[in-house]
């Protein structure tokens, strides 16, 4: 198992961001918040600090490409999207990395894995969907 991360949901649907939470305590991380909006998003990085955020493209109020946008102006976090228009998110942002819903465990641990690699060494992973 990779190390225990600290974690930031960005997800709107309710159920959705229950799973991912279930899915990412069930591996062993510990999950600081769920935001349902963009500017919680923004309120959460701040707080909490984490070391990944999963963040859903379209949000009901505002976007978390635009979110993560802002966030990353201030610091580097690794980050990549879940979302069920992956093209739509890579329109916005080319090397996002992006895993498709519906996910499954090897999908979300793929997503992590490529998303902790931005950090190590800030390789390009163009238009990468797991």
């Amino acid at each position: 198992m990779t190390d225990s991360l600290r974690i930031v949901i960005v997800e709107d649907d309710v159920l959705i961001a229950m799973d991912l939470a279930d899915l990412l305590i069930g591996m062993g991380h510990d999950v600081r918040a769920i935001a349902r909006t963009e500017a919680e998003a923004l309120t959460a990085a701040a707080e909490f600090q984490p070391d990944l955020m999963i963040v859903d493209g379209n949000l009901e109020d505002g976007s978390g490409v635009s979110a993560m946008r802002e966030i990353l102006a201030n610091r580097f976090v690794p980050h990549f999207y879940v979302t069920g228009d992956p093209l739509q998110v890579q329109g916005l942002e080319s090397d996002a990395i992006v895993v498709a819903k519906p996910f499954n465990l090897r999908g979300l641990s793929n997503g992590i894995m490529r998303a902790r690699q931005t950090r190590q060494s800030h390789t390009d992973l163009r238009n990468e969907i797991v």
